[in-house]
């Protein structure tokens, strides 16, 4: 059986270095992988949950397909910009949309800590950066790979396996640029 990989390049932009590295990670991976990608870009949706949990929201059909690939995958790679020091809002719309109670994680009776859903997935973040790599992990603090890692998918039951950090994208060259695809394509054969 083939293992099952999603592919997300999370920036809500078309044309991006993102998209270029998903598309490095998902054309290098051998032919035992199923892979599926999914473009934010090309997503069409409410980002806003407007009433929370209160009341239930119809999902749009990118939405359905989302949590319909959410659910097949076994792992799950990650390619988001870093923007303001966090995450784009539209991904961070895509996940208040769809990693819902009864989805994602379920709340239990007497219980603080809900029953993680997701679990048995594996997953990679790869952020791009247009401050160096060193000064968002130490200076900043890594706020998205934290929030990511611990409060998002770590609390559905996704194990983050590793994070990389590339950039700065906007002074790098296309040498360098060239570089960064490679170490992507290299990623992806392990």
């Amino acid at each position: 059986m083939k293992k099952r990989i999603l592919v997300i390049d999370a920036n809500p932009k078309q044309a991006s270095f993102c998209d270029a590295l998903a598309k490095s990670y998902s054309q290098s991976c051998n032919s035992e992988c199923e892979v599926h990608t999914l473009s934010l870009s090309a997503m069409t949706f409410d980002p806003n949950l407007t009433n929370g949990y209160e009341n239930e929201q119809r999902l749009e059909a990118d939405l359905v397909d989302f949590q319909t690939q959410l659910q097949r995958a076994e792992h799950i790679v990650l390619f988001i910009p870093v923007w303001w020091g966090g995450l784009p809002a539209k991904f961070k719309g895509l996940i208040d949309r769809t990693f819902l109670p009864g989805f994602a994680f379920q709340y239990q009776p007497n219980k603080t800590i809900p029953d993680k859903l997701l679990k048995g997935r594996t997953a990679e973040i790869i952020l791009t950066l247009d401050t160096p790599a060193w000064y968002y992990r130490f200076i900043q603090g890594s706020p998205v790979k934290k929030q990511l890692k611990h409060t998002i998918l770590g609390f559905c039951g996704i194990n983050v396996r590793s994070t990389d950090y590339i950039g700065p994208i906007v002074t790098s060259s296309p040498e360098q640029r060239k570089k960064w695809l490679k170490q992507i394509a290299k990623k992806a054969m392990k």
